[in-house]
């Protein structure tokens, strides 16, 4: 932990979900259970009732030759509070959206756990994201947000989004803006 002042201040990691953080992963989707918000950037997390199960869905996904049908080539991460171990934040790459997710989807999904919300989690993990998005050859990334989602409106513009316009999303009955982040060489 950093000391700032008389505040200590949690460390956290951006990383690759694994089998250690199967409770994690867990006590995570459970939270979302019992809210009305929507779970993004944990790709088809709510499917499966065993983290483990999901944790080899993300596998196939990952590979461009085992990619599920009617799915995306995807990369999942989560973020870990390191003094409790807590995954506070879940965050998805999706390598190249086609379709309507081209239009309303967009690269990058993201939530932070309902307790966990109003912290900054989820600009930090877009922010430590995007070298990623980088790697994969992109020079930027599509991110959507409702009007009504102030949180993450807010969070795409601290990472440098720019809205192009705004689109019906036919998933969530709602018009979102479509905001692009330039990536830095």
């Amino acid at each position: 932990m950093k000391r700032v002042g008389a505040v200590v201040m949690s460390e956290f990691v951006l990383t690759r979900p694994a089998s250690e953080h199967l409770a994690q992963i867990k006590a995570y989707r459970e939270e979302f259970a019992n809210c009305l918000g929507w779970l993004h950037g944990a790709q088809g997390l709510k499917k499966f009732e065993e983290p483990q199960d999901w944790l080899n869905y993300l596998a196939l996904c990952e590979n461009d030759a085992t990619v599920p049908e009617g799915e995306h080539k995807y990369s999942q991460f989560i973020y870990v509070r390191m003094d409790d171990k807590k995954i506070v934040g879940m965050i998805g790459v999706r390598h190249k959206p086609v379709g309507p997710l081209d239009t309303w989807g967009g690269h990058v999904g993201y939530s932070v756990s309902p307790s966990e919300r109003m912290k900054g989690y989820a600009t930090q993990m877009l922010h430590e994201v995007l070298p990623y998005c980088k790697s994969l050859g992109l020079n930027r990334v599509l991110l959507t947000a409702g009007d009504e989602n102030v949180g993450s409106v807010k969070t795409i513009i601290a990472n440098g989004g720019i809205l192009e316009s705004y689109v019906m999303s036919p998933k969530h009955h709602v018009m979102v803006g479509r905001y692009w982040i330039t990536l830095p060489d």
